[in-house]
């Protein structure tokens, strides 16, 4: 069985017509909704992929999944019993299963997603800040590197109740990782920096400061980033 391989997210990637939202979820505007799943794994609940819908505004619900999401085009406000948080284009979220809260956008919104299907965490709506103060993180360990262990910090803005699945920020100095089967499923945003992956068979992909890509778990890869590099994760690595 082949191994997985790195997924590159496209805010351009074509979109299938999904099932319309049903009338009870929906109280005013467009009951359609387009998608692209590009990683599932329904025996975990996982998927990540791109999606996108017209004006409308939902009930009143329990949001039904743990979703973190990365607005491409478009503003959504999501409205909980204590106010509301406007989320626009080039902004993350998550919002954890069960918030009661309403889903709301004036207009056309385009977003990637990573959603978890059995999981839950602290029930608010969190809004993250890419400049975020980060405090120190442990690097990996020199034994798997090619270079000097480096500098890395972390904000961790969300873990679920399992300790599976987080969302925050990350930073590291330059560093070339060895070969090795990624441990845990991730979709990564740069912020700053660049980072080459090589799949050990001469295959390699290069992203920038800007792109969006999901590593699965079991993935062959190796890392090497030159200088400063800044990212947003969302990360589940199974118990």
């Amino acid at each position: 069985m082949p191994k997985p391989a790195i997924i590159s997210f496209s805010a351009n990637a074509g979109m299938e017509q999904w099932p319309d939202f049903p009338e009870s979820e929906i109280a005013s505007g467009s009951r359609a909704q387009r998608g692209h799943t590009w990683f599932e794994d329904k025996a975990l609940g996982l998927s990540a992929g791109i999606w996108e819908a017209q004006a409308n505004v939902s009930h009143w619900m329990d949001y039904p999944v743990t979703e973190f999401m990365l607005v491409l085009e478009g503003e959504v406000v999501i409205v909980e019993e204590t106010g509301e948080t406007r989320i626009g284009s080039g902004e993350s979220f998550i919002i954890p299963k069960g918030l009661r809260c309403r889903w709301t956008q004036p207009g056309r919104v385009k977003k990637f997603f990573v959603i978890l299907e059995d999981s839950s965490g602290p029930l608010k709506l969190i809004k993250l800040n890419p400049k975020v103060k980060l405090q120190p993180s442990t690097p990996p360990s020199q034994d798997i590197l090619h270079s000097p262990v480096p500098k890395q910090h972390a904000h961790e803005y969300f873990e679920d109740a399992t300790g599976q699945f987080s969302v925050g920020i990350w930073d590291t100095t330059g560093y070339h990782r060895k070969l090795l089967d990624f441990t845990r499923h991730e979709l990564m945003h740069l912020l700053e920096g660049s980072v080459t992956f090589a799949d050990g068979k001469g295959g390699s992909q290069t992203f920038n400061a800007g792109d969006t890509f999901f590593v699965p778990l079991g993935t062959p890869n190796s890392w090497k980033s030159e200088g400063y590099l800044r990212k947003i994760y969302c990360i589940f690595q199974p118990n």
